[in-house]
């Protein structure tokens, strides 16, 4: 398991680096090397750390912990098979540690990226229709049930299109320089991240490089089905280089245009959930 962990981190920042090459090349820019997060962490891990006197030790300190665990909980859920109750309660606690992130530091920054956070949860009402959807075909919540469905079946992704959309949209808001970024807006300068430094910045970026690792293997294996370990990450960068193209062209968005597309989504996904239900039952 430790072994894996290091891959998908390795792998999770590689993916930080092609992700903000893509952006840039999409914009007519020649872009940072891709191995450029990799040796930002390594970076941060010997660089001199501190904690503001405005900020709560514990929580600023701990949250960076949470972060690691709770990513690396969500990476053995998947490779155990276990049921996407689990892994989407995950993905709520990643809210939280944004927001205690933000507060924990005494930053107006940090604040407005912690505040930010709680609008934009917004983001993750997706997620609960897409486990009624995949419900609606498979009659199971088990990640390894849902693999074998599909083995039968075909992909989900065919089958149950717009829930997958919905697990899209919430991959992009969840990715950098996207235009649900609004929690690290420049604005606000690197929103709930601006007082992290040294080691506890190295830390954050492992944690979110599990965490972009996790959303984009989660998405292959609940829609596309259980493939061998090269092909997965094929496809997991296929989707990551869409993922990217949005971020290039779409400009970002305000806190609440935001919550406005994400509701709308939500409603039409509660609609197609219920025209589910009356045609499968």
């Amino acid at each position: 398991m430790i072994e894996y962990l290091l891959f998908a981190t390795f792998i999770g920042l590689l993916f930080h680096g092609i992700h903000r090459k893509v952006i840039a090349r999409v914009q007519g820019r020649p872009g940072p090397p891709i191995w450029q997060e990799i040796l930002h962490t390594l970076k941060f891990s010997f660089k001199e750390t501190w904690i503001p006197k405005t900020a709560s030790q514990t929580l600023f300190v701990g949250i960076v912990f949470v972060a690691i665990a709770i990513w690396s909980g969500a990476l053995f859920i998947l490779l155990s098979g276990g049921s996407i109750l689990l892994l989407f309660a995950v993905y709520l606690l990643h809210k939280i540690v944004e927001h205690g992130m933000g507060l924990s530091t005494g930053s107006p920054y940090t604040k407005f990226g912690a505040i930010r956070s709680v609008i934009s949860a917004a983001s993750e009402l997706p997620l609960l229709v897409t486990v009624v959807a995949i419900y609606f075909f498979t009659h199971s919540l088990s990640i390894a049930d849902i693999a074998a469905y599909q083995e039968v079946h075909g992909p989900l992704l065919i089958l149950a299109f717009p829930a997958a959309v919905a697990m899209y949209l919430v991959i992009l808001s969840k990715m950098h320089y996207g235009p649900f970024s609004i929690i690290e807006a420049k604005e606000i300068v690197s929103g709930n991240m601006t007082e992290h430094f040294g080691v506890w910045r190295a830390g954050l970026e492992v944690a979110y490089a599990l965490k972009t690792y996790v959303l984009l293997y989660a998405f292959v294996l609940i829609f596309i089905g259980a493939l061998p370990l090269w092909l997965t990450l094929l496809v997991m960068l296929l989707v990551l280089v869409s993922l990217s193209f949005v971020c290039a062209v779409t400009p970002m968005l305000s806190p609440y245009d935001t919550v406005t597309i994400q509701t709308l989504v939500t409603g039409a996904l509660v609609i197609y959930i219920v025209i589910l239900g009356v045609v499968m039952g």
